[in-house]
């Protein structure tokens, strides 16, 4: 220290400035590496954990009729998740049922199913996640996830080649800048230093540093406030950022928790009939005669058929948020045509009166918007079921608070109360019984998620037995 202090003042500010920049850069890098590695095992484990019940909720029907074709097929939708890199089905006893790749050997798994949950082994993210039809029932078996850690490893170099390059940068840039000071600027140096200090310390990037000369100070004095106010500036981008990524994050949970909640009902009431038929046939006591016997039997299908339909449309609402985009420009008079036609069988001889208006060309999905019309218009049809003629019309309107074209299908069947139109576009969310109107109640589901995706929106109109009218927009 006594050499330092006897050091002249042009290599005190130079190493005071290598110094104090090079702790400051390397401490904010450690900071920022260190947040971004446990925010990424955090969200890996969240990730692996949500994939997890999905997987296991979908295999569950799978392992308790011993399907084993059924919970491969299940299993190899995980190509599409690079990073899952093994993944098993263990039965209820804990013996290997299925594998994921097939031809794995079985050394690459557990021999045993380990306690439920998610962690940090040998490199790899592992879980367990157990298979049952309803929470609190009888387990019906594990599922095994094995997750690489390659993407923290690719994130951990980038950002360790990030701060690297950005400490050489300050540490040259700090250097060359202390070369050229002198004995007579001390002092503006020093005042200098405890603004960066200040902001430091306090992370208020709103104080200044105060300019005393129009030489080289004064330029660096600029440049430094000027950084400050671009770290300002970013600071509440960011924030801002963080505020609306908050925002859909909680809509997300939200969706996800109702999702979860209506499945778990709409599937429920075809395993009770399931179960409660297959339990009176199985009764030894019961003495049923055939005819009765046949009658539980048919219900039994009905209710295995239901379920099946009930996880198809799943299935296809949860494509739908991996399936790319492929706009082009769509000729919707011909799509409208064609879409009514391919839903004859759901006419089935009644008399249906289409009106379909001249429609626009529309940037879009062809796909994606063919299942938007077929989902519209096969709902038009089962509601004007109960009517004599049924009334469709599909056509264009302006609206003022839209600058493209509006679209809608209007129908004359039964309608329904507006004070039930938030829920009608849920998953399983629907406003009849089902023996009054089939269906999964996934249809309107889907159509919204279709718009969402091209950045439009979709509302609706109706009343009470004056039939509804469905509007919708898309992006251009």
């Amino acid at each position: 220290m006594a050499l330092f202090h006897d050091t002249q003042i042009r290599r005190k500010l130079m190493t005071m400035i290598l110094v104090t920049s090079g702790v400051v850069l390397l401490l904010t890098c450690a900071t920022f590496v260190g947040y971004e590695l446990l925010t990424y095992r955090r969200d890996a484990i969240q990730q692996l954990s949500t994939l997890g019940e999905i997987i296991a909720t979908e295999s569950t029907g799978a392992v308790a009729f011993e399907n084993q074709n059924d919970a491969t097929e299940i299993l190899a939708a995980l190509k599409a998740e690079r990073h899952v890199v093994a993944a098993c089905l263990y039965e209820k006893h804990g013996k290997l049922f299925s594998r994921y790749p097939a031809d794995a050997p079985d050394r690459a798994f557990p021999p045993v199913p380990q306690p439920d949950g998610y962690r940090f082994e040998a490199g790899h993210l592992v879980g367990f996640t157990p298979l049952v039809q309803v929470k609190g029932s009888e387990r019906l078996g594990t599922l095994y996830l094995k997750s690489d850690m390659e993407a923290m490893y690719e994130r951990l170099r980038l950002y360790g080649g990030i701060a690297l390059l950005v400490v050489l940068l300050a540490s040259l840039v700090a250097y060359a800048l202390s070369r050229t000071l002198q004995r007579q600027i001390s002092h503006p140096i020093l005042a200098l230093a405890e603004t960066a200090k200040a902001v430091s310390d306090r992370h208020d990037y709103a104080v200044r540093a105060t300019k005393h000369s129009e030489d080289e100070l004064g330029v660096l004095t600029d440049a430094f406030n000027h950084m400050l106010a671009q770290i300002q500036e970013q600071n509440a981008v960011l924030e801002k950022r963080v505020r609306e990524r908050t925002v859909e994050l909680e809509s997300a949970n939200d969706e996800l928790e109702a999702f979860c909640s209506s499945a778990a009902h709409d599937l429920r009431t075809p395993l009770r009939t399931i179960t409660g038929f297959a339990e009176v046939l199985l009764d030894p006591r019961a003495n049923l005669p055939a005819a009765d016997a046949q009658r539980y039997i048919r219900m039994i299908r009905d209710g295995s058929g239901q379920m099946s339909e009930l996880i198809n449309d799943l299935l296809a609402f949860s494509r739908l948020g991996r399936q790319a985009l492929s706009r082009q420009m769509v000729d919707l008079d011909r799509l409208c045509r064609d879409v009514f036609r391919d839903l004859d069988n759901e006419r089935g001889g009644r008399r249906v009166e289409l009106r379909l208006q001249p429609l626009p060309l529309a940037d879009a999905d062809p796909a994606l918007l063919r299942v938007v019309f077929a989902n519209l218009l096969s709902n038009a049809l089962k509601y004007t079921r109960p009517r004599a003629v049924a009334e469709i019309e599909i056509g264009v309107a302006a609206h003022k608070d839209e600058a493209g074209p509006v679209f809608f299908v209007r129908d004359n069947g039964v309608g329904f109360d507006m004070r039930d139109a938030g829920k009608l576009f849920g998953v399983f969310q629907r406003l009849h019984h089902t023996h009054e109107f089939e269906g999964t109640g996934v249809g309107l589901a889907t159509v919204r998620r279709i718009i969402d995706r091209h950045g439009g929106r979709i509302w609706v109109e109706a009343a009470p037995d004056a039939g509804a009218t469905f509007f919708f927009m898309l992006s251009s």
